[in-house]
């Protein structure tokens, strides 16, 4: 299945990046060499989705001066305005209800490094076609683990290892057009719409076990980059 258009919500405030946000919106913030919403947005273009509506909010000037329409980036830019205090919810329908046409498109909340192959998601929201697809990964543990065996001997230390009981979203959706009647004014959708699509069967995960890095805090920018820097060199 192809997938050509995405909308990109870039609006948040970054509240845990002060204080390099109090004078651009956390897209803008730097991730080896780019902003972060630069990587986004060649990613998606290396994966064939050219035409990318952005959602934006706080300091959404920086954001439109720098990217443009971005013909720089061989991509077909759109600029979504909402407010910071709607949250991913107003963001979302907003963009959807001016600016996408399409049946189905990706949907983003463009804070999130990642090599994903987006027509494998696509592909696998065709075959199950459920109103919403979520690509999922399995969390890493904020602590490392030690393994020991029936004595108690410690065999390995494990750093930060992956927790193959546990699923979270990546924050990378495949939606259907008809999810605009179940977005919210304000608010979350991962409070609101996707809870509900849930209880109706109507939401499917994905399991993706590839890289993956959310970008909120200083530390997941240094994590950021040590992982850009072994995935591009």
């Amino acid at each position: 299945m192809k997938i050509g258009t995405a909308v990109v919500l870039a609006g948040g405030p970054g509240m845990r990046l002060k204080p390099l946000t109090d004078t651009i919106p956390k897209a803008m913030v730097e991730v080896y060499g780019k902003p972060l919403l630069q990587w986004i947005i060649e990613w998606l273009r290396d994966n064939e989705v050219k035409r990318i509506i952005v959602g934006v909010a706080h300091l959404k000037e920086k954001i439109i001066d720098y990217f443009g329409d971005g013909t720089k980036f061989n991509v077909h830019l759109t600029y979504s305005t909402h407010t910071v205090e709607g949250g991913t919810g107003e963001g979302f329908r907003l963009a959807i209800s001016r600016y996408v046409d399409q049946d189905v498109f990706f949907a983003m909340n463009g804070d999130q490094i990642t090599d994903l192959k987006l027509s494998n998601l696509a592909n696998f929201h065709a075959e199950h076609d459920p109103l919403a697809s979520i690509a999922v990964t399995n969390p890493h543990c904020p602590y490392g683990h030690i393994e020991i065996d029936d004595e108690y001997n410690v065999l390995r230390f494990l750093e930060k290892p992956s927790c193959p009981q546990a699923l979270c979203s990546i924050g990378i959706y495949v939606f259907n057009r008809e999810i605009l009647s179940h977005l919210p004014e304000k608010g979350d959708v991962e409070k609101t719409t996707l809870p509900q699509l849930a209880k109706s069967h109507h939401l499917k995960v994905f399991p993706f076990r590839g890289s993956f890095i959310t970008v909120n805090t200083s530390k997941d920018i240094d994590e950021a980059e040590q992982e850009l820097r072994r995935m591009y060199g």
